[in-house]
């Protein structure tokens, strides 16, 4: 009995200490994207040829939709056939942008650039979306002189359906896609390299026949290769998606690597999924990059609905989450494309809550496409009211970097009704996002802004509850950096005196 006794006195005392600790300003980390793609002039530009500005104008209604809905990152699709959607010495100009592959905006300017700036101006990281492989889309117009099927015919197959695809197994290949990324990565200040489900095609691309790389394949044997064909297609984009994780890292640490693969890597895994086998069909052996850490996040398509009892959205996302052996970012792919009624709402927060619930070290979505926010007003608002209510940075990728940033320093000055909080940073390249937190009695706020941001306005006191007289006065502050990687700078409470 005097045993429990000391027990219960202890779980008392360890209770009121608890109550006591003054509460730790905290800012939500959730990775908020949404997909943005240029091919077939899906989302951007509306339509080839476009006027400079106008092109300018839709990036820039874009970006501030997702900046109003409190996402942190736009995924923009930058190499959609084997060509450009930026100034590049590599490949030519997008027939998405111009309307005719080759050529340049006119006037000129650089649009990968400008979406860089504009994201970075709004507290957006900006992470460009390529297909590795593909060479031509039944959409993108005259292949001009340049373009990889003219230049280089030895490297690409057409296949049935009227594209044309690189072989993924050529060493030229795999060295002309790696030399594209690295261009990317040293002149642009990006924040990710991303790549989506297309690697070797569809079967369907080719009226359902297989992969016409008889050539390499017959060279490989002849060279005393002892692979299977399917083994060695596989090994073929393994090592190419390991390489560019180091070529990556090699020039820029905080440039993350993400993939978003077709969202069941094998019928059967787990037990109840049935569908589409892409180890088998698209030779891309996902599960196997996800376990050697070769990518800095992992988005699977999980593109169905959570009651879809064969591919079930929270039962393949925790098997993914049950193979990130190495815990990096596992942020689901999801689509927001099925409409914009109450049930697709529901359906969207649901999603949300239930990937937050199943990886909770590392929250986070990307959202398939951004055309199903701008069409439909209730997911909007869903978003806003609900999961997307309160900002969030993006969770930090310590096995980049883990050094926090120094902390900014911080002043205030009072006029009538607000505080101006104000900072500055000794190394100002190292802060990309600021944390503004303001406490009130005893409940801490806090507001994300921008890498050009050096003050914000707060009110001196707010009301206890929505129409009380009854006022709280601001308490404390604390400014707080982020760099490029997520990490966070220490938190010094600044005390307001006499409150």
């Amino acid at each position: 009995m005097k045993k429990l006794i000391l027990i219960a006195l202890i779980v008392v005392s360890a209770k009121l200490t608890m109550a006591q600790m003054p509460v730790q300003p905290k800012v939500m980390r959730e990775f908020r994207a949404a997909w943005i793609a240029t091919v077939a002039n899906i989302n951007w530009p509306s339509k080839p040829g476009l006027t400079v500005g106008e092109q300018k104008q839709e990036a820039i209604n874009l970006l501030n939709l997702l900046q109003r809905l409190n996402f942190n990152a736009a995924i923009l699709q930058v190499r959609p056939q084997g060509d450009a959607l930026y100034k590049s010495e590599l490949e030519p100009w997008s027939y998405f942008l111009t309307g005719k592959q080759g050529k340049a905006p006119e006037p000129f300017y650089d649009p990968l650039e400008f979406w860089v700036k504009e994201a970075h101006d709004r507290g957006l990281e900006l992470h460009v979306w390529l297909n590795p492989y593909r060479a031509h889309h039944l959409s993108g117009g005259e292949e001009s002189p340049n373009s990889i099927v003219k230049a280089h015919p030895d490297w690409v197959v057409k296949l049935k359906d009227g594209q044309y695809w690189m072989d993924p197994s050529k060493k030229e290949v795999q060295d002309h896609s790696a030399a594209v990324v690295k261009d990317l990565v040293k002149r642009y200040d990006i924040d990710g390299i991303h790549f989506d489900d297309y690697f070797y095609p569809y079967a369907s691309y080719n009226g359902g026949a297989d992969f016409p790389d008889d050539q390499t394949w017959n060279a490989y044997q002849q060279s005393g290769g002892r692979l299977s064909r399917g083994d060695w297609r596989r090994a073929s984009v393994n090592t190419f998606i390991e390489r560019l994780y180091k070529d990556i890292h090699a020039e820029k640490k905080w440039v993350k690597f993400g993939i978003s693969p077709f969202g069941v890597w094998r019928p059967g895994y787990p037990e109840s999924i049935e569908s589409m086998d892409q180890y088998d069909q698209l030779y891309a052996d996902a599960k196997l990059w996800l376990n050697k850490g070769w990518i800095d996040y992992f988005s699977p398509q999980l593109y169905w609905t959570i009651n879809t009892a064969k591919v079930s959205f929270p039962v393949l996302l925790g098997w993914w989450q049950s193979e990130n052996t190495k815990n990096r970012h596992l942020w689901p792919g999801m689509s927001i494309s099925r409409g914009g009624d109450d049930k697709n709402a529901d359906e969207l927060v649901n999603q949300i809550m239930i990937s937050r619930g199943i990886t909770p070290n590392s929250k986070g979505t990307i959202h398939w496409s951004i055309a199903g926010l701008i069409r439909h007003a209730n997911l909007r608002q869903a978003l806003i009211d609900g999961p997307y209510q309160k900002q969030a940075i993006t969770p930090a990728s310590e096995w980049l970097d883990k050094k926090a940033p120094q902390k900014p320093v911080v002043s205030a000055s009072k006029d009538q009704q607000n505080w101006l909080i104000s900072w500055s940073h000794p190394e100002k390249n190292d802060a990309f996002k600021y944390v503004v937190y303001f406490k009130y009695g005893e409940k801490w706020n806090y507001q994300v802004m921008n890498r050009n941001d050096t003050s914000l306005s707060v009110l001196s006191e707010i009301s206890r509850t929505t129409n009380s007289a009854d006022k709280i006065r601001l308490k404390a502050y604390a400014v707080t950096a982020v760099d490029r990687s997520g990490n966070e700078s220490t938190i010094e409470e600044h005390l307001i005196a006499g409150n």
